[in-house]
């Protein structure tokens, strides 16, 4: 991508929209910054009261809603809790009618900067909703740390393959095998853990506490 993209040491995670439709030079970062713009004047925000709450400088908030930017995961998740809106909000395009499919050669992948922890969205990104469903990919051996998400929201986990181990804020952490689920308040940090040496495969429902349009 020819535009700077900030990077957190927490996590390095940034878009990647890969064999998509969406060109990541070009829609991308004009479909964020429209969408950040739209939520933050709508509810009376200020650039800089959003850097106040969000702990984003005003100079990137500003880079973003421009289309000179796409920040990474981490900053993308404290801009949406600071607005109180779902993650996938910011990153939605036009509404559309009839059916909707999600080719697997067309997906659109969250990555970590070392291509270790992968995050499918299986929904589309459009419209208001109260869940998100994402196909998570851990390689082996790797730990993936996540931060606190919105007051209320709540992670599903299922093992479709392989065996890992989830710790949840202050919790001792719990190891699932694969076709175990594990249900958690995910507005803790909390963190992802391969213990095995081949690829972990994991579906998650990520549930908001209300909706937010």
């Amino acid at each position: 991508m020819s535009e700077q993209v900030e990077r957190s040491p927490e996590n390095g995670a940034s878009l990647s929209s890969e064999g998509s439709s969406l060109d990541p030079q070009a829609d991308l970062p004009i479909v964020l910054g429209r969408n950040l713009r739209r939520l933050r004047t709508r509810r009376g925000h200020s650039l800089e009261r959003l850097a106040r709450q969000s702990g984003v400088s005003r100079a990137m908030l500003g880079q973003i809603e421009t289309g000179k930017s796409v920040p990474t995961i981490s900053v993308l998740w404290k801009i949406a809790n600071a607005l109180d809106v779902p993650f996938a909000q910011l990153l939605e395009g036009e509404v559309s009618r009839g059916p909707c499919i999600l080719r697997g050669s067309d997906a659109k992948r969250l990555t970590s900067n070392d291509g270790r922890f992968t995050s499918r969205a299986l929904f589309p990104f459009e419209g208001s909703r109260t869940v998100e469903f994402y196909e998570l990919r851990i390689a082996p051996l790797h730990r993936e740390t996540a931060e606190a998400h919105a007051p209320g929201t709540r992670e599903n986990l299922f093992v479709a393959k392989g065996v890992v181990e989830i710790a949840v804020g202050s919790d001792k952490p719990v190891t699932l095998a694969e076709g175990d689920a594990a249900l958690f308040e995910a507005d803790v940090p909390h963190v992802y853990r391969n213990l095995v040496t081949s690829e972990a495969v994991l579906y998650l429902v990520m549930t908001y506490a209300e909706r937010v349009s």
